[in-house]
């Protein structure tokens, strides 16, 4: 019992750090990216004020010169013209507008526990018969959250169950009323009997079925907010 809920806690920790490194990662990035921005524009500012400055004394010698020397500048083909030409026809280097989550050796490694996760949490789907009250595996994550009845899942009573209570896996949603405010409403979606006479093996199929859940709805979280980072590119 006690080798099956240290497993669980460390499988729980082990993915809480996952979880807290993509999404300092995320934010990493985008400071990153931002910081870049910021430096491009003011050399584009710079660049601009030094082009503005150099014209502006260009001017100011086109005025001093005699008559016939201004009517040999004009005779001589236009710099200036010439290196707009160039301009248009060269193509001009853009900022990185990369997206933050780009494909790489630490977003493979997260989506593959991500993959793992999901592929157990498919089968304690299947184990613990949820899919006989949810048909469709991926209407589990519609659910915004899901709690245990009878076993407890904080630090201080981790897998400790409670006498005298059922054990119960329950979901909450919110569901408008007659009024269309937004209530809370919970549903069971799977019924173990009286906490003194569950199965240890069951029992830990249970908490680890919800440890894995909260973990992949805590995923899609995470995907929800590279989203929007990305929106800012």
């Amino acid at each position: 019992m006690s080798d099956s809920l240290d497993k669980l806690k460390a499988l729980s920790s082990k993915l809480e750090k996952k979880l807290q490194a993509k999404k300092q990662k995320s934010l990493f990035e985008l400071s990153s990216e931002t910081k870049k921005e910021d430096s491009e524009k003011q050399r584009t500012a710079a660049s601009i004020k030094n082009e503005s400055s150099k014209n502006d004394k260009l001017s100011e010698k086109s005025v001093a010169l005699p008559k016939q020397e201004k009517e040999e500048i004009k005779k001589e083909p236009s710099s200036t013209s010439n290196n707009d030409t160039l301009s248009k026809k060269t193509p001009q280097p853009t900022s990185s507008n990369k997206p933050i989550h780009e494909a790489s050796s630490t977003n493979k490694n997260f989506e593959s526990v991500r993959q793992e996760n999901i592929d157990v949490l498919k089968r304690l789907y299947t184990k613990l018969h949820i899919d006989e009250k949810v048909p469709h595996f991926e209407q589990l994550f519609v659910y915004k959250a899901m709690n245990l009845s009878g076993i407890g899942l904080k630090e201080e009573d981790f897998g400790q169950i409670r006498e005298g209570k059922y054990i119960q896996i329950i979901t909450i949603t919110y569901e408008p009323d007659k009024n269309g405010k937004k209530k809370a409403k919970n549903i069971s979606l799977g019924y173990f009997g009286k906490a003194e006479t569950l199965d240890e093996k069951l029992k830990n199929d249970i908490i680890e079925f919800v440890l894995r859940w909260r973990y992949e709805k805590a995923f899609q979280n995470v995907d929800h907010y590279k989203i929007l980072l990305d929106k800012l590119q």
